[in-house]
């Protein structure tokens, strides 16, 4: 069987697993190209505790968890603050929202049975199960992983919540130059595909690309030669709702199982 990316030039926005994943590029022929899109991740604890306690004193409507790790991380930061049974009994107060099966996991743990859930990972998901449900003057805590998730609290304030944002994780920009350079490649058409494993990095690429006013042309390049690769479905949101149209995502949202999904694609292209 032929190798499907035998010429290929596979750029890969990680900052993580970069020579796992060239590796498993260069194994189906291709050339890897590695354009790390996501800065160094630091938990924010300082800026965390103060919005916790505040949080904790003055109590909320709605709980919305949006990662396992990151409620997690909620969790120890109470505790470290000797807030930690104060917090879970303001969140079994409230009303809570899930998105992903870790998270899920995480809320059931607690005893607390979630008055909306996502069905398949992504914020679309969860936001359609939350259509039904009153925000007007209600008190809604979002908790994140490291990015704003704009779509979720465009939706959230438009039904008029008085929004709260926590994130336990924060991420540090990706290397402007690693960025520039990237942007120069996809508009010049030099490579063939990208490979991203987080939103964050997708975020990173058409944020410097809206600073450029570069999102057009690097549209026509995405809808055109080159192909977008999400490692799953959150991730291939956040390109959707980029403007992207043409995105390859493999069925298992794992690292080998994107890279032998893009062998393939170009094996049948």
């Amino acid at each position: 069987m032929s190798k499907g990316l035998t010429g290929k030039r596979v750029a890969i926005g990680a900052s993580r697993k970069t020579d796992e994943i060239s590796i498993l590029i260069e194994k189906q022929g291709g050339v890897p190209i590695v354009r790390s899109l996501q800065g160094t991740v630091f938990l924010a604890e300082k800026e965390v505790g103060p919005n916790l306690n505040k949080m904790v004193k003055g109590g909320t409507d709605w709980a919305i968890f949006t990662t396992g790790i990151g409620m997690e991380t909620l969790l120890d930061i109470a505790e470290k603050q000797g807030i930690k049974q104060q917090f879970i009994n303001m969140i079994q107060q409230a009303k809570i929202a899930s998105r992903g099966y870790k998270t899920l996991s995480t809320i059931k743990k607690l005893g607390i049975k979630p008055e909306a859930v996502d069905e398949d990972g992504t914020t679309s998901s969860l936001i359609k199960s939350l259509e039904r449900f009153d925000f007007s003057g209600k008190r809604v805590m979002v908790q994140l992983h490291g990015e704003k998730a704009p779509t979720l609290i465009k939706f959230l304030e438009e039904k008029g919540a008085d929004v709260t944002l926590i994130l336990p994780y924060q991420h540090i920009p990706p290397e402007t130059e690693t960025v520039a350079t990237l942007c120069e490649e996809l508009l010049e058409e030099k490579l063939d595909a990208i490979c991203f494993t987080t939103a964050i990095q997708v975020r990173s690429l058409f944020n410097f690309a809206r600073e450029k006013d570069y999102v057009c042309r690097l549209l026509t390049s995405f809808n055109g030669h080159i192909l977008a690769v999400a490692v799953g479905k959150v991730t291939a949101e956040a390109l959707r709702e980029e403007g992207v149209e043409q995105i390859l995502v493999p069925e298992h949202e794992r690292m080998g199982a994107m890279i032998l999904e893009l062998s393939r694609y170009y094996r049948n292209f």
